[in-house]
Formats: structure tokens, C-alpha cells, sequence
């Protein structure tokens, strides 16, 4: 048995369906408007970037206020040594003629001197089995700089070499050291009163990491001499000093 819809029937039907389309669209509309924009999670925008930015003066709690005299001593060596104090800590060292060839150089004309010592020629213990070469720079005949040189091991970022550096030594924590623009988990320096040291890590297996100690002191005093020299090379710039 067939029902037939009334026109007036049908057409209240039509306009129920389009109000829900209305109302539908409206609702849509307005949620839309209002819902914020969906932002990548922080952390991905982090990980985009496989070198980690590290800013110092954010991190660190303050500047180094260690002296010189209060740097620890690595391997035995300090700044301030002599050759002789430095050749004592390597038995052996005393009679290789390679080495007593170089120490026997008459140092540069503005005081400066270098000379390197590989530990494994000598008898030098435990202390120096990691260490591939100990380079040292002069100033007036004492040790103004010198550079451990390592032979590994890799190091997934250059503050985790700083910790294993620092255990036992009386040094800040690594986000009070600087790193190297570019460089950032390769290299960073902490600057104290005085001296600096700088920790590099690099090379296959690690056969390029080197801790480099510095007298900022006779670092300054050897710039000086040079900069003096240049300037009485320099005919115009004697001639602009003031009689005395």
C-alpha cells in the first residue's frame, strides 16, 4: 500500500534538511576561526639541528675565578716549568740526543721556544699511556703553554671529555666553558684569571683530542714584543713616537 506525502509535508521536509546543512556549515565555520594553529612539538624543532646551540653567559653560573697558581696539575706538568723540571717527569728523556739537540736552541728573538716529547720513548708509566705526544712552548726558558695530545677515545661531544677531564681536578663544570662557534661540540675553552684551557675533540677514534693549557700573561707579553718590533720596523710609525 503506497502513502503519498502531501506537498506541505514535502517542502517542510526540504527545509528541515537544509537548515541541519546551515547549521552544519555554521559550526564548521566558526571552529575553524577559532581553533589556534597546530605548532610542531618543540622537541622536533630541536632535533632538526644535529649541533646543539650552547650559550655560556645563559648556562653557566659565572666566570672562572681560578688563578694560575691554582690550576691543577695534569700528568704531572704545570705552566711555569723549566725544560729540566719537565724532562724529570719522563726518565729517559735526559739522554735522548734528539731531544737535548732541540733544548739546546737558542730560543727566538723575542724569548720564545718549543720542543715536544713523545711519552712512549721513555719510561713515563701509566699516567701517559692515553697521551700520543706532549707539545711545549717557551717563554724566557719556562713553560708559557703546552698541548697533550691524545690517542683516542671518541667522544660522542666534547662535554662529555671535559667530565671525564675534570674528574679529580678543581675545575668548573663544562657549561661554564665556551664553545667554539661552528664548532660547538667540538671544541670548547675556559678562560680563568690568568690562564685558559682549551679541549678539542675530533679525528678517527679519536687519535685528534687535545687539552691545551695557556698562560694568557706571557701569551700577552710575547704579543707585545712582536707588536713592538713591528712597530720599529715601520719607519712612518717611529716617526709618529713623541721624542723622549
Amino acid at each position: 500500500m503506497k502513502v503519498l506525502k502531501s506537498p506541505i509535508a514535502t517542502r517542510v521536509l526540504r527545509c528541515k534538511v537544509i537548515l541541519i546543512a546551515l547549521i552544519s556549515v555554521s559550526i564548521a565555520c566558526s571552529t575553524s576561526k577559532s581553533a589556534p594553529q597546530t605548532k610542531p612539538p618543540e622537541n622536533l624543532v630541536a632535533n632538526q639541528s644535529s649541533t646543539p646551540v650552547i650559550t655560556p653567559s645563559v648556562q653557566g653560573s659565572g666566570p672562572c675565578t681560578l688563578k694560575v697558581s691554582e690550576i691543577p696539575v695534569l700528568n704531572g706538568l704545570k705552566l711555569g716549568m723549566t725544560p729540566e723540571q719537565v724532562l724529570a717527569l719522563f726518565p729517559g728523556s735526559k739522554d735522548d740526543a734528539e731531544l737535548r739537540e732541540a733544548l739546546a736552541k737558542p730560543p727566538a728573538r723575542f724569548g720564545n721556544s718549543t720542543f715536544m716529547i713523545t711519552p712512549s720513548k721513555y719510561r713515563s708509566g701509566a699516567n701517559y699511556s692515553d697521551i700520543g705526544r706532549v707539545t711545549f712552548s717557551l717563554l724566557d726558558g719556562r713553560v708559557s703553554n703546552f698541548t697533550i695530545s691524545y690517542k683516542g677515545p671518541a667522544w660522542p661531544h666534547v662535554d662529555k671529555f671535559i667530565e671525564k677531564f675534570g674528574e679529580g681536578k678543581n675545575l668548573p663544570p663544562s657549561d661554564q666553558w665556551e664553545p667554539y662557534e661552528g664548532m660547538d661540540t667540538q671544541m670548547k675553552t675556559l678562560t680563568c684569571d690568568g690562564f685558559s684551557v682549551r679541549i678539542f675533540i675530533g679525528g678517527e677514534d679519536g687519535n685528534l683530542n687535545y687539552v691545551l693549557v695557556q698562560d694568557l700573561e706571557a701569551d700577552n707579553k710575547l704579543k707585545d714584543r712582536r707588536k713592538k718590533a713591528r712597530e720599529q720596523a715601520s719607519p712612518e710609525a717611529a716617526s709618529q713616537r713623541p721624542p723622549q
